[in-house]
């Protein structure tokens, strides 16, 4: 029996994705993903039910843990690495093609960051203003 880890990051959440066989129980920080919040729980519904439409029944478990970042940067970084790992477990390459075709982010992390403060200044953009009077 072989277990795949893979990764997702989103902002400042990193997810870490154990995937192995098993009847598609999807936990995430030991909490089922049914668990959560409606909007959330469909973010990390939309890479499942793609995959059950391409490959039809969801024969793995995935335990996801996450840390950092806020909840729904959390949720974001979960979904990356759980289509990730999808993709990797099973080897299909219509799959990965299917999540492209759905959503680019499913498989590509997003590389924005928080710009850094300028020297001497507590924001990054613009300059408070002086009165010279």
């Amino acid at each position: 029996m072989s277990k795949i880890i893979t990764s997702g990051k989103r902002k400042t959440a990193i997810a870490k994705a154990e995937i192995k066989e098993g009847n598609g129980k999807i936990t995430i920080n030991k909490i089922d993903y049914r668990n959560l919040h409606k909007f959330d729980f469909l973010r990390i519904k939309e890479p499942l039910m793609i995959t059950e439409k391409v490959l039809g029944k969801l024969n793995f478990d995935v335990k996801i843990t996450v840390v950092g970042g806020g909840e729904k940067g959390q949720v974001e970084a979960a979904r990356l690495a759980l289509s990730r790992a999808i993709v990797k477990f099973t080897g299909s390459t219509e799959l990965e093609d299917a999540f492209f075709d759905y959503d680019r982010n499913l498989l590509v992390a997003d590389v924005r960051r928080k710009e850094a403060n300028k020297p001497g200044d507590s924001k990054a953009r613009s300059k408070r203003q002086t009165s010279y009077r």
